[in-house]
């Protein structure tokens, strides 16, 4: 009996993986690293707990991944030219939100996970998980050296693609600014709430930004007027 729960658990590996990684990419926006528990992100993938330390050994491992896969996988779909405008627009109106002033987003991620028994990894990594990287980051600041490691590998990662934006010997330089900046500003929008910043159009900041931006890393694409930020 126990081989044959081990062998079907083992024919459904990649799925329960695929659906534990989509549910923790979406709590770990939502609450931040501390308040996503692991009760919840296997109800959510709808799995038992022990299914999520057989993948993953640990919470700190857990996110560890989503937060690799999610920022690189970003990282690899995204033009660099289009980076910043591609991070903002996940930061300011990140999948499944919900506009309604609640502080853990509890609308964010419905897009991949709708209820806690329908979490289905469908194999899309530039969607709604690589989206919600560097939000995922922002919610869990000041969780501890456990997740430090995360934190500093993604960051290194997306100002190496911001400084390859500059031709300038001051370049790397460059690349830190601009990153700061993004995350100052995700920071006071989606964590601290402060206004005009959390009410303003997604549009209309994103334009100001990359156009600004645009001063600093001379590769970065102008502002495209048509966009839309919904």
């Amino acid at each position: 009996m126990a081989a044959r729960q081990a062998d079907a658990e083992e024919r459904g590996g990649a799925s329960t993986r695929d659906r534990l990684l989509e549910a923790a990419s979406a709590l770990f926006a939502e609450r931040g690293y501390d308040r996503a528990t692991v009760r919840d992100i296997a109800g959510r993938a709808g799995v038992n707990q022990a299914l999520l330390f057989r993948h993953f050994g640990s919470k700190r491992a857990l996110f560890g991944e989503v937060v690799s896969r999610d920022g690189r996988e970003q990282l690899r779909s995204t033009p660099a030219e289009r980076l910043v405008e591609t991070v903002l627009a996940g930061m300011l109106t990140p999948p499944g939100a919900v506009d309604d002033g609640d502080d853990v987003g509890a609308g964010a991620g419905d897009g991949a996970c709708r209820g806690e028994g329908d979490c289905r990894g469908n194999g899309d990594r530039s969607g709604a998980g690589a989206g919600r990287s560097l939000e995922t980051l922002l919610r869990s600041v000041g969780a501890g050296d456990e997740i430090s490691a995360a934190v500093t590998g993604l960051g290194d990662d997306y100002a190496r693609a911001l400084a390859g934006l500059s031709r300038a010997d001051d370049s790397s330089l460059r690349g830190d600014l601009a990153l700061s900046w993004l995350v100052g500003i995700g920071l006071m929008r989606v964590v601290v709430g402060r206004k005009p910043l959390a009410d303003a159009d997604p549009g209309e900041v994103s334009r100001l930004v990359v156009g600004t931006l645009g001063h600093l890393l001379e590769g970065m694409a102008p502002p495209d007027p048509g966009a839309e930020h919904v």
